[in-house]
């Protein structure tokens, strides 16, 4: 599969959405029709009635999108569009000489909102702790279906096709060297890159994993059998919403896009999930980045299940990254391979360091700590 490069525009771009938009949002926050409540005293059936009310409650009444909206616009974004889809991004460039571009893939049920506070530390990181030598230029786009990015009309972008897509991008911006990290769906497009090695790409920085020992070993280790049960876990219990979407996203999508609590409650349980807590996600991540993310979703009716439909079938086919990988690894992440299983498939393995704090929105939750080692990984190789 290729992705023909031409030489496109880049439109300016910037956040805006309209007061009538959120108005219809609050009003439908106030139309609920709400289900009865869980007949368990804990999460297992979903997010408790009293939390989804909690949540409504503060996204009607004290959210402030229009707060995001400015934050975010104070960066420079843009339009460009590739092979028929416009893709939005955030284009950063540092004051630094000789900064590394470097291009930030989000994930579900992340978006560009996982990047926002990245983008000082890595841009100008002499006023983050950091030296003018730890300098990027970051780029920031949305997936194909996420936030202001189109939605594709047609099958095929799958993540290879997103990969061949960001590859494109970082050509078109004129870099003839680059940097790539990512987690969750990010990361796997992101080792969809490295196994592509185009001209120009130095290396990729992972905070999760897709890796599978080949051949598997016999006698498994505690640490190996540990991994095995997270990733069954995250196949059976915990994947609900990931068959829903890999099989049925356009049923899925009526509710997601037509009521503000299902779309919210969809992403909220996964917050919960899958962040480093004590009981309250908030513990990990501000209930107002938890809203950024979610009220992106909604404003620009986003249909990110359909990526997965899209990825139903995929697997990594094996080839062998020979380009330099570095691995942060969140201790609390819902599913962690051991460095034994990650030095068969990444041969350059460059940087790997395990972290005792964090879960699997690392960008959100240990945002100095990704950047310190986003620094630390690039650092060998510039």
């Amino acid at each position: 599969m290729s992705i023909e490069v031409n030489k496109e525009t880049f439109l300016p771009f910037r956040i805006n959405v309209s007061q009538a938009e959120i108005d219809d949002l609050k009003q439908r926050l106030s139309t609920i029709r709400w289900p009865e409540k869980e007949t368990v005293s804990d999460w297992q059936q979903g997010v408790p009635l009293a939390k989804a009310q909690e949540l409504a409650d503060y996204w009607r009444n004290k959210y402030d999108w229009k707060r995001f909206e400015k934050q975010a616009n104070t960066y420079s974004q843009f339009i460009t569009n590739i092979d028929g889809i416009d893709i939005h991004f955030f284009h950063v460039k540092s004051k630094y000489e000789n900064a590394l571009p470097l291009i930030l893939l989000h994930g579900w049920p992340g978006s560009i909102v996982e990047f926002i506070k990245l983008i000082e530390p890595l841009t100008n990181p002499v006023a983050h702790g950091g030296k003018a030598e730890d300098a990027f230029h970051v780029i920031i786009p949305s997936i194909p279906g996420w936030g202001f990015s189109e939605l594709p009309k047609e099958v095929g972008w799958d993540m290879s096709k997103s990969a061949q897509a960001f590859i494109i991008l970082m050509q078109r911006l004129g870099y003839s060297r680059w940097a790539v990290q990512g987690g969750d769906l990010g990361g796997a497009i992101a080792t969809s890159m490295g196994q592509i090695a185009p001209d120009g790409l130095i290396g990729i920085h992972l905070n999760i994993l897709y890796i599978m020992p080949n051949p598997f070993p016999e006698n498994l280790t505690e640490e190996e059998r540990a991994a095995i049960d997270a990733f069954v876990w995250t196949q059976g219990e915990d994947g609900g919403y990931s068959h829903m979407q890999r099989t049925r996203p356009q049923t899925l999508a009526y509710g997601l896009i037509d009521s503000p609590i299902a779309q919210a409650t969809w992403i909220y349980e996964k917050f919960y999930r899958w962040t480093d807590h004590s009981g309250d996600p908030t513990e990990a991540i501000s209930l107002d980045q938890i809203l950024d993310n979610i009220s992106l979703h909604w404003f620009t009716k986003s249909m990110s299940a359909r990526t997965f439909w899209e990825n139903r079938n995929f697997r990594f086919d094996g080839a062998e990254l020979k380009l330099p990988v570095a691995a942060t690894i969140f201790k609390n992440d819902i599913f962690k391979y051991p460095r034994n299983w990650a030095e068969q498939s990444y041969p350059n393995l460059i940087f790997w360091n395990e972290v005792d704090n964090g879960a699997h929105f690392g960008s959100l939750e240990q945002p100095q700590q990704l950047v310190d080692d986003i620094r630390r990984s690039f650092a060998l190789i510039r």
